[in-house]
């Protein structure tokens, strides 16, 4: 029985590996995005695990400029330059500078948050909702190389009618569920380049870790 449940589980991920549905809303949706040269969001984050009893709740705001972003999250904030990377973290009084490609928290950066589903995934249809009274796609992505990233599945919901990313779902390996929740999108706000300037004087008593 084991064998033909993972058999039926190859096979399912097979026959939805290349969804026309999925990838054309996803497809129309990337190319919304391209034509931001920036963009705002506002957004709740929920991260539960039944097993531990977690459950923490922030708010976050980002701002993204080409390759440059600025993010907060609850007392934490990241700013990237495109180039380098620094996430400080208040309650450890820590900012932490990294190459921008190799900038651990992806969960923090707006910017990927709103293309995830553009690489390394394969994606299925799943049906039509609402979501606060507005019909949604429901897309699920399932990372192609799964033994390489702590979570498997990914659940997008898009709006029907605007064509932008309201919801997503990424449920991990652990148990862990993370829901991120939009509720908030600007389109091309003139966002100043001395937002994405870090100045370790603006931290004073704060230790800067270099990678």
């Amino acid at each position: 029985m084991k064998l033909l449940l993972t058999l039926l589980v190859l096979l399912s991920f097979n026959s939805f590996g290349q969804d026309a549905k999925s990838q054309g809303i996803l497809d129309k949706l990337s190319t919304k995005m391209k034509t931001q040269k920036s963009f705002y969001i506002e957004f709740t984050a929920n991260i539960k695990n039944a097993t531990s009893g977690s459950n923490e709740s922030e708010t976050g705001k980002g701002w993204v400029k080409g390759d440059k972003f600025y993010a907060s999250y609850g007392d934490n904030t990241i700013i990237s330059n495109g180039i380098k990377s620094w996430t400080i973290v208040k309650e450890e009084k820590s900012v932490y500078e990294t190459d921008a490609n190799e900038a651990g928290d992806e969960g923090m950066n707006p910017k990927k948050l709103m293309t995830i589903w553009e690489s390394g995934f394969k994606n299925k249809y799943e049906k039509e909702d609402k979501l606060n009274n507005e019909v949604v796609h429901v897309i699920y992505l399932y990372p192609k190389n799964a033994a390489k990233v702590d979570y498997h599945t990914i659940i997008l919901y898009i709006s029907k009618t605007s064509n932008e990313l309201k919801k997503a779902i990424m449920k991990a390996k652990d148990g862990t569920v993370m829901t991120y929740t939009l509720t908030k999108f600007q389109s091309n706000p003139t966002i100043e380049d001395s937002k994405f300037v870090f100045d370790i004087k603006k931290y004073p008593g704060y230790t800067l870790i270099k990678d």
